[in-house]
């Protein structure tokens, strides 16, 4: 009698996660941004604020990359007009990474990947690593992607990026690379 008190109360409480999780979650708000991330590229310069509270696993693997010089020099393999711009891999060829993955942080309440957002790229579940996309248009993808972040200036250069001639595998013809990526706490949060 004990036992079956016991799993029901486990199968409540996790029912009851659950709930909190889809239902009474606060959405996300402005005031969950805590850093500036600058990207400097080739052909101008998009800033992103991050999302810390919702993705502090994404914000701290990208920020902590980014202050090593990870970032540094690295191109943009992967442009899709009306869709994303995606970079961070080494190798230039989609396949490379940091040599380590980290899980995924999704938040049922996200707004979708909407023009701006900046999320973890990945190869399925929990191969999170070095590489992320920037939305250049909403887009109604499954909730699989970390959101970290979204851009508050240069989506001009993104959207540009997004549209420059490309091979059959979507690799821009000419480079576009990121010469430096900056991190730095914004003036108030």
């Amino acid at each position: 009698m004990i036992k079956k008190f016991i799993i029901i109360l486990i199968i409540i409480a996790g029912v009851a996660a659950i709930a909190w999780a889809i239902f009474l979650r606060p959405p996300l708000k402005e005031n969950n941004m805590n850093h500036i991330v600058t990207i400097k590229t080739n052909l101008g310069e998009i800033s992103f604020m991050t999302y810390d509270a919702d993705a502090p696993k994404a914000v701290n693997n990208f920020i902590t990359l980014a202050q090593k010089g990870y970032y540094d020099n690295v191109i943009f393999h992967r442009v899709i007009d009306g869709f994303m711009i995606q970079g961070g891999d080494p190798t230039g060829t989609g396949r490379g990474g940091p040599g380590y993955t980290f899980e995924d942080e999704l938040n049922p309440q996200t707004d979708g990947y909407k023009k701006g957002v900046v999320a973890m790229a990945n190869a399925g579940p929990n191969t999170n690593g070095s590489q992320f996309f920037i939305m250049v248009a909403d887009y109604p993808l499954p909730n699989n992607y970390t959101i970290f972040g979204k851009v508050i200036s240069g989506q001009e250069v993104a959207d540009a990026i997004a549209k420059l001639p490309t091979d059959q595998n979507n690799k821009p013809n000419s480079p576009v690379i990121m010469e430096k990526v900056t991190v730095s706490e914004p003036s108030e949060k």
